[in-house]
């Protein structure tokens, strides 16, 4: 444990809880007038670059409810700490590299707009690999990639051999078309709504955990991303036990895709096929 980490975070919950009352003074309670406690909105949360530090690993493990867990494949500690937390009933995704606009040099192990259609399966094999208990995929960067449909049709194709996946776009870029792949090519995707930690300041994560929550109640369901920042951390670890006073619940991911695409024929014929696909594959090692 990093030294003074404790009190760091004991003291960024104590500022955070006196910008609470500021920052969420404007989302009415369950009960409040025009609420519907019987139909609360959904939201669903990954915490992504997961798999350097073991400390705030855990910290992220720890969190209440089914926060996800996305790691990156050729961190460290990714086997050892997607096996925890598995084990703690926590979605376990890859975090899969990708070419991003301001890369200069490429990142390890990413995804490249250079590579042929094998050498991207290859290296989206090798990466599931290194994931134990995988069931889900979001970007990591990609602001160049995942606006190029091709490289993109490649993804989905892959995924659907799989068989058991489930695509988040991180949406790195607004030019994006990565979820419109997805939806093509029948993989069971979803979008992110709000980013928490754009700005590394109790304040701002607050800010956009209540954008989160907003979005969630207009559309009934969002998405939200974060990273594992003792600020970040800080939030969530008081916001995640005060979701009922807001109407909220905090799904899965894949809870989330099902909600999201419930309307979708096309889409439920195409995620029943992949739990029947699922069913008969090998997990992941």
């Amino acid at each position: 444990m990093i030294p003074g980490a404790a009190g760091t975070l004991a003291g960024l919950a104590r500022t955070f809880c006196l910008l609470t009352c500021l920052l969420l003074a404007g989302l009415p309670a369950a009960g409040a007038a025009g609420s519907n406690p019987a139909a609360p909105a959904r939201i669903a949360l990954i915490i992504d670059d997961l798999g350097n530090q073991l400390h705030q690993g855990k910290q992220v493990i720890a969190l209440p409810g089914p926060v996800a867990c996305s790691f990156l494949p050729d961190a460290p500690l990714t086997r050892e700490l997607a096996r925890l937390a598995h084990a703690g009933n926590k979605e376990v995704m890859l975090h899969l590299p990708m070419q991003a606009v301001e890369n200069a040099v490429p990142e390890l192990g990413e995804l490249t707009l250079d590579m042929t259609q094998q050498q991207l399966i290859d290296t989206l094999q090798q990466h599931l690999g290194a994931v134990p208990n995988v069931s889900g995929i979001n970007n990591h960067q990609g602001s160049l990639l995942t606006r190029h449909p091709g490289h993109m049709a490649w993804l989905m194709q892959a995924i659907v051999r799989h068989g058991s996946l489930f695509f988040v776009d991180s949406r790195t870029t607004a030019m994006t078309v990565a979820l419109q792949m997805a939806n093509e090519y029948g993989v069971p995707g979803i979008e992110r709504s709000v980013f928490l930690d754009n700005v590394r300041d109790p304040a701002a994560v607050s800010g956009q955990f209540r954008q989160l929550i907003a979005s969630a109640r207009a559309n009934g369901s969002a998405l939200g991303i974060g990273h594992p920042n003792p600020e970040t951390l800080a939030v969530l670890a008081h916001e995640l036990q005060r979701l009922a006073d807001y109407n909220v619940e905090l799904v899965p991911v894949r809870r989330l895709i099902e909600i999201d695409k419930g309307g979708n024929e096309l889409w439920q014929a195409s995620w029943s096929h992949s739990h029947k696909v699922a069913k008969n594959s090998k997990p992941s090692q």
